[in-house]
């Protein structure tokens, strides 16, 4: 392809990696992870993963839950971290159809944030993107990507197409997307959609960075709670 000019090298992209297993051991997700990441720090994004269950997040939605009870919650640090990225990658396994309890926990502890308001008097996660990957060997990639992907926007993230890619090998016991000979590495499909996301999400990244973020009318909750209304009318009023 000629003519692609874009910069990215003033990017940074988070994935979070869902896994339940903790570092070092093998994690099937992150070897779809590090498709994505390897194209993006391709063209200089900056990318970080982190695995969530190697930190000590604690249950709940409050933004620091050592303010509700908790003896220790390293949540306010890894929240600097997604505030700090363009990009956010949410990544996960497939258990009984549905997505990992750490990942659940982590979605749960960026909705406990989602009140805090940026400069502009928008909710926090304005002007980011937001996307998934999932793998299994049982089906659940579309209702696990449905979930996080909602959640993602409802928070405030922006979605570009194809926002999501995933692996599942044949149902029931049986080879992983990295074990010998589950076809996961090979697979055009996950290939393709793992590729496309990516590129969707280093596009959407750029025009909003570009832009300044999501424009600040008509959804700033500092100005609403100062009584501007932004052309609502009031049915009891007319």
């Amino acid at each position: 392809m000629t003519g692609f000019t874009a910069r990215f090298d003033d990017l940074s992209a988070l994935f979070i990696n869902c896994t339940l297993k903790r570092s070092p051991e093998l994690t099937h997700t992150g070897g779809l992870v590090d498709i994505s990441r390897s194209i993006m720090e391709k063209h200089g994004v900056h990318v970080e993963v982190v695995r969530a269950i190697d930190h000590d997040l604690a249950t709940g939605v409050w933004p620091d839950m050592t303010e509700h009870g908790w003896a220790s919650d390293e949540w306010p640090a890894l929240y600097e971290r997604v505030q700090a990225a363009d990009i956010l990658v949410l990544a996960g396994p497939i258990w009984l159809g549905d997505n990992s309890s750490v990942m659940k926990r982590v979605i749960e502890r960026l909705y406990s944030c989602s009140s805090l308001l940026n400069d502009a008097g928008q909710y926090a996660y304005y002007g980011r993107v937001g996307g998934c990957l999932i793998t299994g060997n049982e089906d659940g990639v579309k209702h696990c990507a449905m979930n996080i992907l909602y959640s993602l926007q409802h928070l405030g993230y922006t979605i570009p197409p194809q926002a999501d890619a995933g692996w599942i090998g044949e149902a029931g016991p049986g080879p992983s997307y990295l074990d010998p000979g589950s076809g996961g590495p090979a697979n055009d499909f996950t290939n393709r959609n793992t590729t496309f996301m990516t590129w969707n999400l280093m596009h959407l990244a750029r025009m909003l960075k570009d832009a300044g973020g999501i424009p600040a009318y008509g959804n700033q909750r500092s100005a609403w709670d100062a009584g501007a209304r932004f052309d609502f009318a009031n049915p009891e009023y007319r």
